[in-house]
């Protein structure tokens, strides 16, 4: 894997107090999916973003099950304000404050994690941030907007580029991961989100892995228990992306399932015992075999009895949400049958 490094600063901050930002050539990480580490920050920046703290709290704690440390979160919620404002970042924040502490209290002792470099205070910030851009961008950065009003562009220097990006615990990429997924979050913010999918993907991005962003992104913030991993295990049962969230085991199976717009299940069976489904958000279909299909909206309850061929999935305009209980029998198991056909599908509303 070939690194670049660029040295920030002058002779006098090649020292102890020294600042490296390294960046990856995209050609080495061709065909790499977002690892969990990179999907906690993208849900992270997501629901900052959007300002759902609830949202936010199941992510937090999310990303610290699963290894984020503290400082590495703390660094994300700082870099938040540069997209979405104080006023989101100062509520994230605190929200973790809150997370770190009721954690505590049940005995939880997460890694705090590496501390943040800083900038001396001579560091030639100005140069750093552009040297920093340009590095990111790949190229010289002349935008019009700079021109007209060159305070702001220099506190994006001297701020973002310089004094944020200097601090490391985040990679660029994690950084710019946690950036696409802000922007791609809120409206408004097409031409920003489609030049930081350039930067990103000039610095080692997959196409792969931005469209999973993306999709992180344009998940609905209000799924129960999470959006969940990719259901990579039956995606060749589904028409398209769906994500798992299991919820327990432990007496009979309960799973989070979230299907993309126009997603859907193939015609398929459950032996040995039924399933429950219970809608919980977004807009979606059920339809047994030989039955005309059914609207499902969040609060409705399906009970599928076994050996009731039968599909179900989002709408076509919506996401969807269900819990899928597995009822106790003898010898579950499922047999996955034919697709539900397009003709069939788009009579839906």
């Amino acid at each position: 894997m070939n690194y670049k490094k660029l040295v920030l600063g002058g002779a006098g901050l090649l020292c102890a107090a020294a600042v490296a930002v390294t960046f990856t050539g995209g050609k080495s990480m061709a065909k790499q999916s977002l690892n969990t580490k990179e999907q906690n920050i993208a849900v992270i920046a997501s629901r900052t973003a959007a300002g759902d703290m609830a949202g936010l709290t199941a992510a937090l704690n999310q990303g610290l099950d699963d290894g984020l440390t503290i400082s590495e979160i703390k660094e994300e919620l700082v870099q938040m304000y540069a997209y979405c404002g104080f006023p989101r970042s100062l509520n994230a924040i605190t929200n973790f404050m809150n997370v770190v502490h009721e954690r505590e209290a049940r005995g939880i002792h997460d890694t705090a994690g590496i501390e943040p470099n800083a900038l001396p205070a001579d560091a030639d910030r100005e140069k750093i941030g552009r040297e920093t851009r340009e590095q990111l961008t790949g190229q010289p950065f002349n935008a019009p907007y700079a021109k007209f009003v060159p305070t702001i562009d220099t506190f994006l220097k001297e701020h973002l580029f310089a004094d944020i990006f200097a601090r490391g615990v985040l990679t660029p990429q994690e950084r710019e991961i946690a950036t696409v997924a802000a922007l791609a979050t809120m409206s408004g913010t097409e031409g920003q989100l489609a030049g930081h999918i350039g930067i990103a993907k000039n610095i080692g991005v997959t196409d792969k892995q931005i469209a999973e962003i993306l999709a992180i992104a344009h998940t609905p913030h209000d799924i129960l228990f999470g959006l969940g991993a990719p259901n990579d295990a039956n995606a060749r049962y589904f028409s398209g992306p769906s994500y798992l969230a299991p919820i327990t085991t432990d007496q009979m199976g309960v799973f989070n399932v979230t299907f993309e717009p126009g997603v859907r299940n193939n015609w398929h069976v459950h032996h040995g015992g039924g399933q429950i489904l219970l809608a919980t958000t977004g807009r979606g279909y059920y339809q047994a075999w030989g039955e005309k299909p059914r609207e499902l909206r969040p609060g409705d309850v399906v009970n599928i009895p076994a050996d009731q061929k039968h599909w179900h999935g989002a709408a076509p305009d919506s996401w969807f949400t269900h819990i899928a209980i597995e009822v106790p029998g003898k010898n579950n198991h499922a047999e996955w049958l034919e697709p539900v056909s397009d003709e069939e599908y788009n009579k839906l509303k």
